[in-house]
């Protein structure tokens, strides 16, 4: 099976549950794949394959990535967006969000979107965030902040108090003005879900001002 799209990245297993996880994750993130078996050769134009710890050493292919039981799905995506991205790391990681009810939350790693998707509460977009920067590598060799949209100051406030306490002291927090974010987005994204990733994303390319991190605070008393 072959999405429309052109696939950089080979699904290889035999393993239903495996497969079905993997491919969840990558549809998630609407990154086109071809599903083989270990046996069959790996296309060309392939730049990353996907299996299981068992059937490793049946992949024909200089990069393999092994997916695991019980492990972070995450954590697995962002290594595939690196490798056909051919990076090895970010310099540079900025997080948006738009607050409400519905939270829309965009992660990018040197400009371009790694994440992108709708959470439903302050705990569950703190502690996603949290998750993602710890798997997008080094903090200190990296510059990251997170940039929260300042539309509802009731949600705002509450959610950088919530990301003060769980991320690294060193991580850059600001409250960003969300004028302009939601009414100039393209007509056809009429839908709130969809509205509140794309004001995300216009968030985290926009400057905003420092919330002063309490962490640092108590560290230099």
């Amino acid at each position: 099976m072959k999405n429309d799209m052109k696939a950089d990245i080979a699904v290889a297993t035999v393993s239903g549950k495996a497969y079905y996880l993997i491919i969840s994750e990558l549809r998630k993130r609407s990154l086109p794949f071809v599903s083989l078996t270990p046996f069959e050769p790996v296309p060309t134009d392939i730049k990353v394959v996907i299996t299981t710890e068992g059937e490793k050493q049946l992949i024909n292919h200089d990069k393999v990535l092994v997916y695991t039981k019980g492990a972070d799905l995450e954590a697995l995506m962002v290594k595939v967006l690196q490798t056909i991205r051919g990076k090895e790391g970010y310099s540079r990681i900025v997080v948006g969000v738009d607050p409400g009810e519905v939270l829309g939350l965009a992660i990018l790693g040197d400009g371009k979107v790694i994440e992108a998707e709708n959470c439903f509460s302050v705990e569950e977009t703190s502690k996603k965030i949290n998750n993602a920067i710890k798997n997008l590598g080094n903090a200190s060799s990296t510059s990251i902040s997170v940039k929260v949209g300042d539309g509802v100051p009731a949600y705002k406030e509450e959610l950088l108090k919530a990301l003060d306490d769980v991320l690294p002291e060193g991580i850059i927090l600001e409250s960003v003005g969300e004028a302009g974010t939601s009414r100039f987005l393209d007509q056809s994204i009429h839908r709130r879900g969809p509205r509140d990733i794309a004001s995300a994303i216009r968030i985290a390319g926009r400057n905003g001002h420092s919330f002063q991190r309490r962490k640092k605070d108590e560290s230099n008393s």
